[in-house]
């Protein structure tokens, strides 16, 4: 069974905006994200990449990568702060209760999620952790 990573939990953050010189929620360029289980069996990883303006939807508002759907019916970002209510579910699996609660700024995002996996016929509850920096400008 696969179960739902931090990452795929940051793709619920935020929808683009609407108007093409409205501001991204996020600064677009070099961002380092740290993405962690906290229970019930921790892990963690870190990886750099590049946000190009067009990439912000992707990296906080929708499926983190090609293995999951999410959708978020409640999505509320606003002022700094992030509050969802979804689910995610991959190409053959049932959805999985999510919520999560954040706060970001133009260079900073701290997004912590609590899902409902089931493992073995059993309902786990999972806290994960992403926690993202910008680090500057894409390198060239």
């Amino acid at each position: 069974m696969k179960t739902l990573t931090p990452l795929m939990l940051t793709g619920a953050l935020l929808a683009v905006p609407a108007a093409a010189q409205a501001p991204t929620p996020i600064e677009p360029g070099y961002w380092e994200t740290t993405s962690q289980v906290i229970s019930p069996f921790p892990t963690k990883k870190t990886e750099k990449r590049c946000i190009k303006p067009e990439d912000v939807a992707k990296f906080i508002g929708g499926s983190p990568n090609r293995h999951y759907t999410c959708t978020y019916p409640t999505r509320d970002i606003a002022d700094g702060k992030i509050r969802l209510v979804g689910s995610c579910k991959t190409k053959n699996s049932a959805p999985v209760p999510i919520t999560g609660d954040g706060v970001y700024t133009r260079d900073t995002l701290r997004l912590d999620a609590r899902v409902k996996a089931k493992v073995g016929g059993l309902n786990v509850p999972v806290h994960a952790r992403t926690i993202g920096k910008r680090l500057g400008d894409c390198p060239a």
